[in-house]
């Protein structure tokens, strides 16, 4: 899963790009310093590893991972290809998901692009250009199919729904605020657009904030504006998350709890993205490997195997499946968790849950 983190400069894009994924991208109180997208790759957290490692007396841990990619801060003017506006939005192509930071703190010491604190503004000015990125690409494949409907008249569909994502665009609204059928959606998705990607906004707010609960005026506006589109808000702190990243895990334990924080804005950032990308993990475990694998809500046992090998999905027989819940209630052990009836043999319709331990029988 790949996730870009996005936004102005000096929003504190890179600090926190540095802390969650400890890649050293350089950060500085100016624009631009990031050119090329650094790629981080950070482990997703899943305290069922570790429990399932113990209990198996695993050789190895193998957790599912998320690639963040920071990319070069952005101006208006960027889809005429002002600053790095054509490498930006050509980086944002290649992500399942956006991360846009959003400035939610004050202080006189880290210059403002714009000169002021509006974090309206800012996600404003970086929706806007995504959004006139994607009116180009609109427009071409507009003026294509008007071309081909006067000898393919079946295109009309098509026709229609480009017009609805223009007349979208046109008002200034992003193509993921579209309330579409499941046909046009696929429709949509298929051209690909800047604007339709799923969002998370995350506040990057001071340590007094955060400390204090994580709210301020900027932080509500931010939840408004995400509330009409569907998306995500994370409050993080890129400071803390900094200092967060040079401890160890005891460390950071009590460090978090002196600060009354529950979880960090790591933590908050992967469920987020779970949640937004409608992604679960399902387990696979014992003496060799216990190992955890990410795929879509809603697919089905051989697809799942097939994230494993793609032998496992073409010679798929069945799955083996336990919750993870039930495992643990049974000490580990496979054998009373069958006496119990608590191993379930599932076939090629069974949809994967969330935690579910599977072993798969396949023949090729």
């Amino acid at each position: 899963m790949k996730l870009g983190i996005v936004g102005l400069p000096n929003v504190g894009k890179s600090t926190l790009f540095n802390a969650i994924t400890k890649a050293g991208a350089e950060a500085a109180n100016y624009p631009f310093c990031t050119i090329e997208p650094n790629v981080g790759v950070v482990a997703v957290p899943d305290e069922r590893l570790k429990i399932l490692t113990d209990m198996y007396k695993a050789k190895r841990t193998v957790h599912t991972a998320i690639e963040f990619y920071d990319i070069a801060g952005l101006v208006k003017g960027a889809s005429q290809g002002e600053g790095l506006g054509n490498k930006f939005l050509g980086h944002i192509r290649e992500v399942a998901a956006i991360v846009h930071v959003v400035r939610c703190f004050d202080d006189p010491n880290v210059v403002h692009v714009d000169g002021t604190i509006n974090p309206l503004s800012d996600i404003e000015t970086i929706n806007l250009e995504l959004i006139l990125s994607d009116m180009e690409v609109v427009e071409r494949r507009l003026q294509r199919t008007q071309k081909n409907l006067k000898g393919d008249k079946s295109l009309q569909a098509e026709l229609d729904n480009l017009n609805k994502v223009k007349e979208t665009l046109e008002k200034g609204l992003s193509a993921r605020t579209m309330d579409l059928t499941d046909e046009e959606e696929n429709f949509v998705k298929s051209l690909d657009l800047l604007s339709y990607k799923p969002i998370i906004y995350a506040a990057n707010v001071s340590e007094e904030i955060i400390a204090a609960g994580g709210e301020n005026e900027y932080v509500q506006a931010v939840r408004e504006f995400a509330a009409t589109e569907g998306s995500e808000v994370v409050v993080i702190c890129a400071k803390i998350e900094a200092e967060i990243s040079e401890l160890e895990e005891e460390e950071k334990a009590l460090f978090l709890e002196e600060l009354s924080i529950s979880e960090s804005g790591l933590d908050k950032l992967i469920k987020s993205s779970y949640r937004l990308l409608d992604l679960i993990s399902f387990l696979t475990a014992g003496e060799p490997e216990v190992r955890a694998w990410t795929i879509k809500r809603g697919t089905k046992a051989p697809g799942a195997a097939g994230k494993i090998h793609t032998d496992f999905e073409k010679g798929f027989i069945r799955a083996e499946t336990i919750a993870y819940d039930k495992l643990i209630e049974c000490g580990g052990n496979l054998a009373a968790a069958k006496e119990k009836g608590l191993i379930r043999s599932e076939g090629k319709e069974y949809e994967v849950k969330d935690g579910d331990v599977i072993h798969f029988l396949f023949n090729v």
